[in-house]
C-alpha cells in the first residue's frame, strides 16, 4: 500500500489511476497527431497544447475519481464501470464545451477534441478489462497466512476477501481448535511450517491474536520474518484498509508507543491560519446568495433565520454553533434528540440546505472566531457528551482537538444517530486525531466536496 497524506491507498488502485491517466493523454495525443500532422509540435509546444491536454486529462481523472472508479469496493460490477465511465466522459465534454464557450482559447483544432473522445471512449473499457485480467493472474496476488483462531481473525479475513482490490489471497487459517493455549500455539506452528515449505509459500503474516499469551509460535514467527517474510499486526492492516481504528481490543498503549497521535504547534497554528482564510473567502463567495437563503426559509417555514445551539469544543468548553434553520420551530418541544435521516421534522427547504451543506454556512463564523477549524471531529451536544463518554471509550480523546465543520468521519462514514453509528465515527475520528496534518485535511475538503456534489449523507 501506499500512503498519500497519512491515508493508505492501494497500489492497485495507484497503477490504474497513474494508466488511466496516461491513456486520457496518449488518445488526446494520438488525435493531435492525426489532426495537425506536421503542426503537430509547433501547436503542442508553443500554443499551449500540451498544456490544455493536460488540464483535460486532470479533470477527466478527477470526474473518475467522483464517479467512484476508483473505489473497486464501492463498485463492483462491471457493466455499472462502463456506464459510469461513459457518463465521465459526458461530463468532461460538458464541462469542456462550457469553458469553450467563455474561454474560447482553450480550443486547438476544430474536431480534434470530439475525435479524442472518440478514441477514448473504448480505449478506456479496453484498459479496465486488460486491467482487471491482469491483477487477478496468480503472479500478482500476495499469499497470506492470517495467524489466530478467534473472532479478530475471522473478521480480518472476511475483510480480505471482500478488498479484492488489495490483491492480498488468505492461503490459510485455522480456528481455535482448543481452549489450551499450548494446543493453539502447536496447532499454528506446524501450519507456519507447512506454509513455508509447501508448493505456495506464505508471503506476509498477519497475527490476529486476542491474547497471544502462551499462543505465540513466537520461533516460527521469527524464522519467517528472517526469510524476509512480512509480520504484522491485524490491528495495524485493517486501519488501513478500513481508514479507522477500531475500539475493540485498543490499550491505550498502542497510543502511546506507536506511530502518530503527535501535533505540532507549527502545524497547529498553519491549520488554523488556513481555516480562517478560507471560512473568510468562502463567506464573501456566498453573500450573494445570502439573500435567497434568508427569502426561501421565510417564505416556507415560520420562525428565525437562524438556528444556534450549544456544542462542546475542544478541552470540553461549550460554544454556540450557528447554522440556517432547517427545522421547525418545535422539532425539539419534547426534549433534545438525535436528528436521523429523513428526519420529519425538517422544513421544506431545509432538506435542500441539508444536502447541499448550506445550512451549515454560517458555521464558517465559528470558524473566524477560532471556535472550530475547517476540518475537524463534529463537536456534539452536551445532553449526548455524558451518554457517549459512558458507553463508548476514548470518546473524549475528541475533545483533546479543534471540532471542524466537516471531518474524516464525515466524509467516509456520514450520518449517525444511534450509539452504534457514534461508535462507527468515533472510530474515524480516533484515525484522523492520530494522522492529522495539515495534507489530510486538504484532503478531508477535496472529498467533502465530492460528497456534496454527490448529495451523501444528511
Amino acid at each position: 500500500m501506499i500512503r498519500f497524506l497519512n491515508v493508505y491507498i492501494s497500489t492497485r488502485t495507484v497503477v490504474l489511476l497513474l494508466g488511466e491517466a496516461a491513456l486520457v493523454m496518449a488518445c488526446f495525443l494520438a488525435a493531435s497527431s492525426i489532426l495537425l500532422g506536421p503542426d503537430l509540435g509547433l501547436v503542442l509546444l508553443y500554443e499551449d497544447g500540451l498544456l490544455k491536454l493536460a488540464g483535460l486529462t486532470l479533470v477527466t481523472v478527477v470526474l473518475s475519481y467522483y464517479f467512484d472508479l476508483y473505489e473497486p469496493q464501492t463498485v463492483s460490477v462491471q457493466h455499472e464501470i462502463y456506464f459510469r465511465i461513459l457518463l465521465v466522459l459526458g461530463f468532461s465534454c460538458l464541462l469542456l464545451a462550457a469553458g469553450m464557450f467563455f474561454w474560447p482559447d482553450i480550443a486547438i483544432r476544430p474536431n480534434l477534441f470530439a475525435l479524442g473522445f472518440l478514441l477514448l471512449a473504448p480505449a478506456l473499457i479496453f484498459w479496465r478489462k486488460a486491467y482487471v485480467w491482469i491483477v487477478n493472474l496468480p503472479l500478482f496476488r500476495e499469499r497470506v497466512y492470517v495467524l489466530g483462531g478467534g473472532e479478530q481473525a475471522r473478521s480480518t479475513v472476511h475483510l480480505l476477501q471482500t478488498r479484492r482490490d488489495m490483491g492480498m489471497e488468505v492461503l490459510s487459517w485455522k480456528p481455535a481448535e482448543s481452549d489450551s493455549p499450548e494446543v493453539n500455539r502447536a496447532a499454528w506452528a506446524a501450519e507456519l511450517l507447512r506454509l513455508s515449505t509447501g508448493k505456495q509459500q506464505v508471503q506476509r503474516i498477519i497475527v490476529a491474536l486476542e491474547n497471544g499469551r502462551n499462543q505465540m509460535p513466537v520461533d516460527e514467527l521469527l524464522q519467517a520474518r528472517l526469510r524476509g517474510v512480512p509480520v504484522e499486526r491485524s490491528t495495524d492492516i485493517r486501519e488501513r484498509l478500513l481508514g479507522k481504528i477500531e475500539i475493540s481490543g485498543l490499550q491505550p498503549s498502542m497510543m502511546f508507543y506507536g506511530e502518530g497521535f503527535r501535533v505540532k504547534r507549527s502545524e497547529q497554528l498553519a491549520r488554523l491560519l488556513l481555516s480562517a482564510v478560507a471560512a473568510g473567502v468562502i463567506l464573501l463567495l456566498f453573500l450573494p446568495f445570502f439573500p435567497l437563503v434568508v427569502l426561501a426559509i421565510r417564505l416556507t417555514s415560520e420562525g428565525p433565520i437562524f438556528f444556534r445551539q450549544t456544542r462542546v469544543g475542544m478541552g470540553g468548553k461549550p460554544f454556540f454553533v450557528y447554522k440556517f434553520r432547517s427545522m421547525r420551530t418545535d422539532a425539539e418541544a419534547a426534549g433534545a434528540k438525535w436528528a436521523v435521516k429523513n428526519d420529519p421534522r425538517v422544513t421544506a427547504i431545509g432538506t435542500f440546505l441539508r444536502k447541499s451543506r448550506i445550512d451549515e454556512i454560517p458555521q464558517l463564523w465559528n470558524v473566524l472566531r477560532g471556535d472550530m477549524g475547517l476540518v475537524g471531529p463534529r463537536p456534539e451536544r452536551p445532553e449526548f457528551v455524558p451518554y457517549l463518554a459512558e458507553h463508548l471509550p476514548f470518546y473524549n480523546l475528541r475533545h483533546l482537538v479543534r471540532p471542524g465543520l466537516t471531518g474524516w468521519a464525515q466524509v467516509r462514514y456520514g450520518y449517525g444517530a444511534t450509539l452504534d453509528q457514534a461508535r462507527e465515527k468515533l472510530e474515524y475520528d480516533l484515525y484522523y486525531i492520530k494522522h492529522m496534518t495539515l495534507g489530510m485535511d486538504l484532503l478531508v475538503m477535496f472529498e467533502t466536496i465530492k460528497t456534496i456534489v454527490r448529495r451523501r449523507g444528511q
